[in-house]
C-alpha cells in the first residue's frame, strides 16, 4: 500500500485529574503521563482508534475502596483500569486511577525511577482498556512484551528484568 494510502496513526489523549494524595513528587505529571500514552501510540497506532484515557492520581485508601468495590479484594493496589462502557462518551476509552503509596512504595522496592514506574504503569493501564489482559500465561507474555517495547521507547528499561530493549515484538 503506498505511503499516502496508509492508515494515520491514531492519538490518545489523556486528560488528568490529581484525585487524591500529594503527587507533588512527580514533577510535571502531565507530561509524564502524555509521554506514556505517546508511547503507546508510536508502537500500535496504526492498530489504534483515537481515543480519550483519563488518568485519576488518587491514594491507597481511594483504590482499596475502588478495588474492593469493584474487585472484591479490600486492598489498595498500584492501579486499576476501567474500560469504558456503553454510553461511554464517543472516543472515551475508560479511566485508569494509581495509588500514590503504593507506586511509590514499588518503585523503591524495583530500585527504579518514581517517573519510570510512573510511566509502566500508565502503560499498563492503557493495555487493559484496548483489552489486553495477564491472566493466562500466553496472554500475560504477550502483554509483557507490548509493555517492553511501547516503555523502551520512552528509554525505560524492561520492568520484568531491569534491561533497556529494544528489540522487536514477535
Amino acid at each position: 500500500m503506498p505511503a499516502s494510502q496508509k492508515k494515520p496513526r491514531a492519538v490518545l489523549r489523556v486528560e488528568l485529574t490529581e484525585d487524591d494524595g500529594d503527587w507533588s513528587c512527580l514533577a510535571d505529571a502531565e507530561t509524564v503521563i502524555e509521554q506514556a500514552a505517546g508511547a503507546v501510540t508510536a508502537v500500535l497506532g496504526r492498530e489504534l482508534r483515537p481515543g480519550l484515557v483519563s488518568v485519576a492520581l488518587s491514594s491507597d485508601a481511594r483504590v482499596a475502596v475502588l478495588n474492593e468495590n469493584f474487585r472484591g479484594i479490600p486492598k489498595a493496589t498500584n492501579v486499576l483500569s476501567f474500560p469504558a462502557g456503553a454510553g461511554a462518551a464517543d472516543g472515551h476509552l475508560g479511566d485508569i486511577v494509581m495509588a500514590l503509596e503504593t507506586v511509590k512504595r514499588e518503585a523503591q522496592e524495583q530500585d527504579v525511577s518514581f517517573e519510570h514506574h510512573v510511566q509502566h504503569l500508565v502503560v499498563h493501564g492503557i493495555l487493559h482498556l484496548l483489552g489486553h489482559d495477564h491472566i493466562a500465561t500466553a496472554d500475560a507474555e504477550r502483554m509483557e512484551a507490548l509493555e517492553i517495547k511501547i516503555l523502551s521507547e520512552l528509554g525505560v528499561a524492561n520492568p520484568y528484568t531491569g534491561a533497556l530493549e529494544t528489540g522487536t515484538i514477535e
